[in-house]
C-alpha cells in the first residue's frame, strides 16, 4: 500500500503500522540505527506471512528517532525525549482518521515509559489503536549483546563490526536498572553493552526473528479480527 497515491487509498480499509525504532549507541560493534533495522524486518518478515492480507496494511515511515536520553553520554545518538515522543505518536494515531486503527510496533526498551503515556491518551481520545514490542525471552539479554547482535548477523552481517565485539555489563539486575534510570547506561557499562555478543550468532538471530515474528503475527492477526472494516 505505500506506493499508492491518496485517491488509491480507501476510507477505513487499512490497518496503519508504525513502527519505532532509535537511534543510540549499540556498543562499539553495531550501528546506532540498529533498533529500527530489527524493528523494519520483524514487520516485513510478519507481513510476508500474511500474503492474502498484505493489501489490508500501510507500513509508516519508521520513527528513527525516539526517547533514547538513557544513552546520554555516548556520541552519535538523537532522542525526542518521552513526552515529544508521546505527542508524535497521539498526534500520528489522530491523523489517521481513515484508517481502521493504528498498530504501534516498538523495536526500543527505552520507550516503555512513552508507550503508556500514548495509550492513555489514544484511550482518552477513543482512537482505535493497539501495542506490540519485541518480547523477551529465556537467554536473551538487554542491549548490544547476546540478541541484538545475533540479529544484525542474521540480518546486516555487512554492519557488524566483528574485530570490535567485546563483552558488556551482564547479569544486569533490579538495582542496576534502577542505576540505569537515574543516570543512564553510561553508569553501568563503559561500553554501553548489557549482555555478551561474544556469543552471538546468525542461526541465533534467525531464530529470535522467528520468535518475534510470531508474536507480532498474533496481534496482526487480532487487528484483521477485532477491527472490522
Amino acid at each position: 500500500m505505500n506506493n499508492s497515491t491518496a485517491f488509491e487509498i480507501a476510507r477505513g480499509q487499512h490497518i496503519v503500522i508504525l513502527p519505532l525504532g532509535a537511534w543510540e549507541q549499540h556498543g562499539p560493534h553495531l550501528p546506532l540505527h540498529t533498533d529500527s533495522l530489527i524493528v523494519e524486518a520483524v514487520v516485513a518478515s510478519a507481513l510476508s506471512r500474511l500474503p492474502d492480507q498484505q493489501d489490508s496494511f500501510f507500513v509508516a515511515p519508521t520513527i528513527s528517532i525516539t526517547a533514547s536520553d538513557e544513552h546520554d553520554g555516548f556520541n552519535g545518538g538523537l532522542s525526542c525525549g518521552t513526552q515529544a515522543l508521546v505527542d508524535s505518536v497521539v498526534a500520528i494515531a489522530r491523523s489517521a482518521s481513515w484508517a481502521r486503527g493504528v498498530c504501534i510496533v516498538n523495536g526500543h526498551g527505552g520507550n516503555t515509559d512513552a508507550l503508556k503515556g500514548i495509550a492513555t491518551a489514544l484511550e482518552y481520545e477513543n482512537i482505535r489503536a493497539t501495542q506490540w514490542s519485541l518480547p523477551s525471552y529465556q537467554g536473551g539479554d538487554m542491549h548490544a549483546g547476546h540478541t541484538e547482535t545475533s540479529l544484525l548477523l542474521h540480518l546486516h552481517p555487512e554492519l557488524v563490526r566483528r574485530d570490535k565485539i567485546e563483552t558488556g555489563a551482564v547479569d544486569i539486575n533490579a538495582s542496576d536498572v534502577d542505576t540505569m534510570r537515574a543516570h543512564g547506561v553510561q553508569a553501568v557499562s563503559s561500553n554501553g553493552v548489557l549482555g555478551n555478543p561474544l556469543t552471538a550468532s546468525a542461526q541465533h538471530g534467525e531464530h529470535v526473528l522467528n520468535l518475534y515474528t510470531e508474536s507480532l503475527l498474533r496481534t496482526l492477526n487480532y487487528c484483521l479480527d477485532a477491527w472490522p472494516r
